[in-house]
């Protein structure tokens, strides 16, 4: 059904950016997965400008980038989980993003997609991965710790297609995957406001 996470990159380069103060000392990562349906996937995710690309010969070209002087969060990938400070393109044309803010549950960190009337989800639902969801229909589970390097498993029965899954590693590459459950996210959050 899946593939084997040690072998499923053929390549994992790290390298800096452009050497301007804004994107200095922040990496470049790229991977390429082989995909059990679709084949070569490069994605490639630039944290200091804040810029996931996917793109592969069986899947379209997704994009994903931040503005320009948007505030980043250091917790995620793609610097915001702000959905008005980020553009996401399918073969060039825009489609609709909306992250959700992440709090105290595991379906606060959902980012969902519209496009082309259809639409995706992926959502954390344990604490390394996420489903994605084409419309209600769980399609497949990801994996990334947001380095860059994703991994796929497409679920049996279900036919993923070239959108679902250009789609999953662009979101998970640009906000990670997972979560910790509620009482773990809670403890957390009220340890964070105590004093030092």
């Amino acid at each position: 059904m899946g593939q084997d996470p040690a072998s499923a990159y053929d390549d994992h380069d790290t390298y800096d950016g452009d050497d301007d103060e804004e994107t200095e000392g922040k990496p470049v990562l790229e991977s390429v997965a082989e995909d059990d349906r679709f084949g070569t996937i490069t994605v490639r995710l630039d944290t200091g400008l804040g810029e996931v690309t996917v793109e592969g010969d069986a899947v379209p070209r997704v994009e994903l980038y931040r503005e320009e002087g948007t505030e980043t969060d250091d917790h995620t990938p793609v610097g915001t989980r702000d959905g008005d400070r980020l553009t996401l393109t399918v073969d060039g044309e825009e489609a609709v993003i909306s992250p959700s803010k992440g709090r105290l549950t595991r379906r606060s960190f959902a980012v969902d997609v519209r496009y082309a009337d259809r639409s995706w989800r992926l959502v954390p639902d344990s604490i390394p991965g996420s489903r994605l969801l084409r419309g209600e229909e769980h399609v497949g589970d990801f994996s990334s710790d947001g380095d860059g390097q994703v991994l796929a498993e497409w679920r049996e029965g279900v036919e993923p297609e070239a959108l679902d899954a250009a789609l999953g590693y662009a979101l998970a590459a640009a906000f990670g995957t997972g979560a910790q459950p509620m009482w773990m996210l809670a403890m957390e959050a009220v340890g964070d406001m105590l004093p030092g």
